[in-house]
């Protein structure tokens, strides 16, 4: 990550101090929930809102950002740092996910703004058992990711409802590099009548391009440098929208992406914003965003754009 990218979201957040006087430390760290409970009530009562960041932790500068958006918009940050296990399929990828709670907290006080962690224990989050509660978010938690990867919306939505109730937040960030998931937050915060704004913050981009991950760790030097072909492939397809017919662009920008050495492509798709569902013609839509997912050494990447966006790049 680079330096530059840090002190950027710092100058972002640079005039935050509202909820300083509320906490004993400038970085406080809980545990279990009814010391979070505690801790939070204090700027409850005193009429302050607060901001909530949920993460698995391995922070970077994405997170940072929205950390310091929330800071500027609310008395009182907490960001949970939790590997969720009930939304991984695979043993395995769950095992390899990347975890340092002392390295985040480093990255963590770079912004130098108050802020509550709360890292709680698997027990502590599922004293009754790991396993899922079951939604239904009227079929977008079965394509895309979905499709790919059964019950892991269920798992998110498990978590994020559990850490909801907990935070009970009046404002929840989230980056839009997991446009899906997003989606998904959005609409459980709806079905459940939460009282909780949910905003989707734009994505912070490596030098080269690729959306910045907790799983980009675990990628070679090689692979990230070959991981720009993701965005550069984003951007020249959103680019040709409009004089290439959808389903031949779709075969161009994954015979582009898969020209790589061991990339593969899950799925490339143009999609409605509102219903993630694919496009099928070139008609002009106010709102689509194109959607990617591929596998680079062992390692699944996403990333998406939206039309708008692509025309200010």
């Amino acid at each position: 990550m680079g330096s530059g990218k840090i002190t950027k979201i710092i100058e972002i957040s640079r005039n935050y101090s509202k909820f300083a006087d509320h906490l004993t430390h400038i970085m406080d760290v809980v545990f279990d929930k009814k010391s979070l409970v505690s801790l939070l009530s204090l700027i409850k009562n005193q009429g302050g809102s607060i901001g909530f960041v949920p993460t698995m932790g391995a922070l970077h500068a994405g997170h940072l950002s929205l950390v310091a958006r929330a800071a500027q918009e609310n008395e009182a940050v907490v960001i949970s740092i939790f590997v969720n296990p009930t939304q991984f399929s695979n043993q395995a990828d769950l095992e390899k996910y990347p975890s340092s709670l002392e390295a985040d907290k480093n990255l963590l006080s770079s912004l130098r703004v108050p802020v509550i962690i709360f890292a709680p224990s698997a027990l502590e989050m599922y004293p009754e058992g790991l396993f899922s509660k079951t939604y239904d978010f009227q079929g977008i938690d079965q394509i895309w990711e979905g499709a790919d990867r059964p019950g892991h919306f269920n798992g998110v939505a498990t978590v994020v409802e559990k850490l909801f109730k907990c935070v009970q937040p009046d404002r929840a960030y989230f980056g839009e590099k997991d446009f899906q998931q997003l989606a998904i937050v959005k609409e459980l915060v709806t079905q459940k009548k939460l009282p909780i704004t949910v905003l989707g913050c734009p994505i912070i981009r490596e030098a080269n391009g690729l959306a910045m991950s907790s799983r980009n760790k675990r990628l070679s030097e090689k692979a990230l440098a070959q991981a720009g072909i993701i965005f550069k492939t984003l951007k020249w397809a959103a680019s040709q929208q409009k004089t290439t017919p959808l389903p031949l662009l779709r075969k161009k920008a994954i015979a582009q992406l898969e020209q790589t050495s061991g990339l593969h492509v899950f799925y490339f798709e143009f999609v409605s914003v509102k219903t993630l569902q694919p496009l099928i013609s070139n008609e002009i839509f106010k709102e689509t965003r194109i959607v990617t997912a591929v596998l680079l050494e062992g390692v699944r990447l996403l990333d998406n754009i939206g039309l708008e966006t692509a025309k200010n790049i």
